[in-house]
């Protein structure tokens, strides 16, 4: 039977499993996982549910035989915070990305460091990020924060159980806010500053680093091998560049998950932005990316759907949108649900519908959703040619990519070819390419994408519908000074 790798990606809504044999089989699990929201703008999640559900996830790849997989690695939601006691139990909920509690520490952070904070860490500080979560930890529940012990993010709890191995790696880390992404690791500046042991923060190693070994425990449990490598994996968005195949500059990917993002691809360049855009240490050893983020991209489509199509396929919210035109005939949707990060970084902001007359019907509504999340999408993409960057095509992976639709409307809106793959799993299957190279499959990352990453469409913008939907941006773009909170 032919050697197989597994790539886990631990997404917001659910786990999901990839298995990726030597001869080139992609074979997919998942199971869902169940958001808390005690009050507005609170997102939590138990980890123990990640490690069950992972199992689940496991346990659904009937055709694959666990006992034969050779490595396994990590793809996960990032900027979480998991708090662990001495004896290793968690002690709260995790604390996810889409969290907006501290934007009172966000503040604080701002006044006590100002610019030199995106000096050091390449990022201004945000509510999705380990460090102002911390800060909230410790002024309202104390309790909590006399018995922290180790702080650790999503996916690496999911690897802690598995392997008995506290870690994280570079990509992660720089997700933080308390990474030196000049210096290479934890920032004593930052961490004294808010009484943050560096003794709580876990050992940083490359992605591609084999980190340990699926422990007997753990082994029973799932059926994995026994002493099966695990690699250390990567936070969702550097796994999903290399899941698209992302490796040079004049590409951006497009993912479409319960977040939004563009990409791009840095090489050994520090990304700088004064913070406009996110920089990150990439899966490839020595490497970086930029991104931007809209919080509440796929997360408006499922909010749209259960609130007004309650029981219908994404399918039918698609097939509903093709029947109204460019423009929604003049409905403007922004999907700032969550509060939205770039261009605004503004938590208190919220979503919109505006331009509704009584001409308009749910198809108008649902295609100025799927516009509103491409147009926020476009905001980055505008601050990447603000920036001067050479933007020649888009990778689409995600919901935007699983709909010819979509991609065709990504495609026209972002003014540049728009390319979708084979195998669409995204970070998932770029932890599958991570767990590859632990298994010696494959020299290094880039080699493996070469052979694994295939383009199935290209999608061309139609200079008409360029026109039409750039009109349509202009009046997009009035609406967010429009409804902020002064």
């Amino acid at each position: 039977m032919s050697e197989s790798v597994i790539g886990i990606d631990l997404g917001t809504s659910a786990v999901k499993a990839v298995a990726l044999s030597k001869d080139g089989k992609v074979t997919t699990a998942s199971a869902p996982l169940t958001i808390l929201t005690a009050q507005s703008g609170y997102s939590e999640e138990q980890p123990a549910e990640w490690v069950n559900q992972t199992v689940e996830a496991l346990h659904q790849l009937v055709d694959v035989n666990l006992g034969t997989v050779r490595a396994v690695s990590y793809s996960g939601q990032m900027h979480g915070l998991v708090l662990l006691d001495a004896a290793g139990k968690v002690l709260r909920p995790a604390i996810l990305w889409n969290d907006t509690r501290s934007t009172a520490q966000v503040a604080q952070i701002m006044a006590d460091f100002g610019e030199d904070f995106v000096a050091i860490t390449g990022n201004r500080p945000v509510e999705g990020y380990v460090l102002p979560k911390l800060m909230w930890v410790k002024e309202h529940e104390p309790t909590v924060w006399t018995k922290i012990a180790t702080v650790m993010l999503p996916k690496d709890y999911v690897r802690y159980c598995m392997t008995g191995v506290i870690g994280t790696e570079r990509s992660d880390a720089t997700g933080t806010g308390l990474y030196d992404i000049h210096a290479g690791g934890w920032s004593e500046r930052i961490a004294t500053a808010y009484d943050i042991p560096l003794g709580w923060l876990p050992p940083i190693t490359e992605s591609t680093t084999v980190v340990g070994q699926v422990t007997s425990s753990f082994a029973n449990t799932s059926g994995l091998a026994k002493r099966a490598r695990v690699a250390a994996g990567a936070a969702d968005n550097a796994a999903g560049a290399v899941g698209a195949g992302i490796t040079t500059s004049t590409q951006l990917m497009a993912s479409i998950g319960t977040s939004g993002v563009i990409l791009k691809a840095e090489g050994r360049h520090i990304p700088a932005s004064g913070g406009a855009l996110q920089g990150e240490c990439a899966a490839v050893p020595g490497t970086y990316y930029s991104m931007g983020v809209t919080l509440a991209a796929g997360h408006s489509l499922a909010w749209f759907r259960d609130t007004f199509w309650a029981g219908h396929a994404f399918d039918d919210l698609t097939a509903a949108a093709t029947k109204s035109p460019i423009g929604a005939h003049g409905v403007i949707y922004t999907p700032y649900l969550t509060g939205e990060r770039t261009p605004y970084f503004d938590a208190e902001v919220r979503a919109s519908f505006s331009g509704i007359s009584d001409l308009v019907d749910l198809s108008d509504m649902t295609r100025a959703v799927m516009e509103g999340i491409t147009y926020s999408l476009n905001d980055v993409i505008m601050l990447y040619r603000k920036f001067g960057g050479d933007l020649q095509q888009v990778i689409a992976i995600g919901g935007g990519a699983k709909s010819a639709f979509w991609a065709q409307m990504q495609a026209d809106i972002f003014n540049l070819p728009v390319m979708t793959l084979v195998h669409d799993e995204g970070p998932s299957l770029g932890a599958a390419i991570i767990a590859s190279v632990a298994a010696g499959w494959f020299a290094d990352v880039p080699a493996a994408t070469k052979t694994l990453v295939v383009v199935a469409d290209t999608y061309l913008p139609r200079p008409e519908a360029v026109s039409e939907y750039q009109a349509v941006y202009s009046h997009y773009q009035l609406v967010y000074p429009a409804t902020r909170v002064l």
